[in-house]
C-alpha cells in the first residue's frame, strides 16, 4: 500500500452535534465495501480519510517526530482491518481518527516504555505556530504540552482517549460518546478526573514552576 498522501483531507470532521449530523454517511457505503475487500474501496477509503489520520497522528507524536509516517501507515491497517467491527455509532470519518488517535498514543506509550529512564524533551518541531509569542511564553506552552502528553501515557486507555479527542483533536463532549458508544456522563467523568490529575502534575512539576516565575 502506497505511503498517505499529505494532500488529502487533512482537517477533521466538522463539529456536529448527534442532533443535527446528517443520517446519511456518504462514506458508509465504501467502508462496506472495504471491508469486503473491494480495492477501488479501500482506495477511495484511504483517499478520504489518510489526510486527517496523518494529521492526528502529528499531533500526537508531533509534527518532527521520525515515525509519523510509519505510524500513520500503522493506523491505516488498522482501520481496514478494524472495519468489521465498526457498527456506525459514529462517522466513518470520526472513526478513522479514533483508530488513529489510538495508533498514535499506543506507538507514543511504547516509545515512553524504551526510553523510561530518561526525561523526554518537547522539541521545538513537535509544537504548533506560536506567532509572535516571547521565547518564555513558548518555553512555558511547550512544557505545559509536554505534561499534558506525558499524562496521556500515564493515564488508563479510556480516560486517555477522552482527554486526547477532546483537548488534541478538539471534538465535543457529544462527539466523543457517540464515536466511543458511551453515555456523555460517562465521557463527562473521565474528562473531569483527567483534568484533576493533569492539574496535580502541572502542580508539582518544578520545571513549570521555575519558568512561571522567571516570568514574573
Amino acid at each position: 500500500m502506497s505511503r498517505v498522501s499529505n494532500s488529502a483531507d487533512e482537517g477533521r470532521p466538522p463539529a456536529e452535534s448527534a442532533s443535527n449530523r446528517p443520517r446519511q454517511d456518504d462514506l458508509l457505503s465504501v467502508a462496506s465495501a472495504a471491508n469486503a475487500g473491494d480495492p477501488r474501496a479501500i482506495n477511495t477509503l484511504v483517499l478520504h480519510v489518510g489526510g486527517g489520520m496523518l494529521k492526528t497522528v502529528r499531533k500526537v507524536l508531533g509534527p518532527g517526530h521520525a515515525d509519523v509516517e510509519d505510524v500513520t501507515q500503522d493506523a491505516v491497517l488498522a482501520l481496514l482491518s478494524s472495519l468489521s467491527g465498526f457498527r456506525g455509532e459514529c462517522t466513518v470519518a470520526h472513526f478513522a481518527h479514533r483508530v488513529a488517535l489510538l495508533t498514535a498514543l499506543a506507538a507514543r506509550r511504547r516509545q515512553r516504555t524504551r526510553d523510561r529512564w530518561t526525561e523526554p524533551e518537547v522539541s521545538p518541531e513537535s509544537m504548533p505556530e506560536e506567532g509572535n509569542r516571547s521565547p518564555l511564553a513558548r518555553a512555558i506552552s511547550a512544557r505545559r504540552r509536554g505534561l499534558v502528553f506525558q499524562l496521556l501515557d500515564e493515564l488508563s486507555e479510556p480516560m486517555a482517549e477522552a482527554l486526547a479527542l477532546h483537548f488534541v483533536l478538539g471534538y465535543t463532549v457529544e462527539e466523543i460518546a457517540e464515536s466511543l458508544g458511551v453515555p456523555a456522563n460517562t465521557v463527562w467523568s473521565r474528562l473531569r478526573l483527567g483534568k484533576q490529575a493533569l492539574r496535580r502534575k502541572l502542580e508539582r512539576d518544578a520545571r513549570l514552576i521555575e519558568l512561571l516565575r522567571s516570568r514574573d
